[in-house]
């Protein structure tokens, strides 16, 4: 695999380097690296720097010597998927074996158009890493890896498609024939993409996401998570800042007002009725949607 380059970043940054690289542009002597943590053999990031998801991939890429591709959770990183766990290990397209503790390689062919670059580092494409990332083991996960990809880039579901035809017999191809009709870019959340499924999964009619409520003079007074427009339904998920910060509770007191005075109904989930008390979540939602009408709660 070819060195597609990368610039060497500034020293001051937090991006991680190669020592290599820059003891030979002379930024810095051998004695220095000292002042640096190291991630990986001859690649350092600034002392106190937070490693990154995408931090990681660049690292684990600059492990390889620059000789690989950087693909499935890491590559989503890189194309600005959010929520990529930092703490897991870096994944690469490469054909270097025995990679040290957090870099996972996989010596798998990728076609001309399923390589992109972001930033100087190849990348697997957004389609390709649909496809590796809906692969995975874990339904739920899955859906919001891809959602979350989807919400970054735009790919969609027939971006993908054509990549199972490409790679016959690849694994994890059941699951993700399941996952692609479920992509929504419109969640912002593992949360918001696990309440989605909740409700599909009860049968309930697909919600759409991302919903705005417009003033008289087309001004948009609220976006809601989830919901269904006809029936002046809505579904939100409130993360833990709802609760705990009072300036957000404000607004939320008065959105709520807002919303009311439009005639919408809103159904609140937090991360323990999903948890631990989902079927309370479609009791609600089911409740709500058939007081507004809708012969398919």
């Amino acid at each position: 695999m070819s060195d597609l380059g990368g610039s060497l970043p500034r020293m001051g940054e937090t991006t991680p380097f190669s020592g290599k690289d820059a003891v030979r542009s002379g930024s810095l002597t051998y004695r220095d690296l000292r002042r640096y943590i190291r991630v990986y053999r001859d690649v350092y990031i600034k002392r106190g720097a937070n490693l990154t998801a995408k931090d990681r991939a660049i690292a684990a890429w600059l492990w390889s010597e620059k000789q690989s591709v950087v693909a499935g959770n890491s590559a989503a990183a890189l194309l600005g998927a959010k929520w990529v766990n930092a703490a897991a290990a870096a994944e690469l397209v490469s054909k270097r074996t025995r990679p040290p503790a957090l870099i996972v390689t996989r010596n798998e062919t990728l076609l001309p158009d399923e390589i992109s670059v972001v930033d100087g580092v190849p990348v697997t494409s957004a389609a390709r890493t649909a496809y590796d990332v809906g692969r995975r083991p874990g339904f739920q996960a899955a859906v919001a890896r891809l959602d979350a990809l989807a919400h970054a880039t735009g790919v969609t579901a027939s971006d993908v498609s054509p990549l199972i035809a490409a790679h016959r017999g690849a694994r994890g191809v059941k699951q993700l024939r399941r996952v692609l009709p479920l992509i929504d870019a419109g969640a912002e959340s593992p949360q918001e993409s696990r309440t989605r499924l909740l409700l599909i999964g009860a049968r309930l009619p697909k919600p759409r996401t991302q919903i705005e409520v417009v003033g008289d003079w087309g001004q948009l007074l609220a976006r809601i998570d989830m919901g269904w427009p006809e029936w002046k339904v809505g579904v939100e998920f409130d993360g833990a800042q709802h609760w705990t910060d009072p300036a957000q509770r404000s607004w939320d007191i008065d959105r709520a007002a807002v919303l009311h005075r439009r005639g919408w109904l809103i159904v609140r989930v937090s991360s323990e009725l999903l948890r631990d008390r989902p079927h309370v979540v479609i009791a609600r939602v089911r409740a709500a949607l058939r007081a507004a009408g809708c012969p398919e709660a």
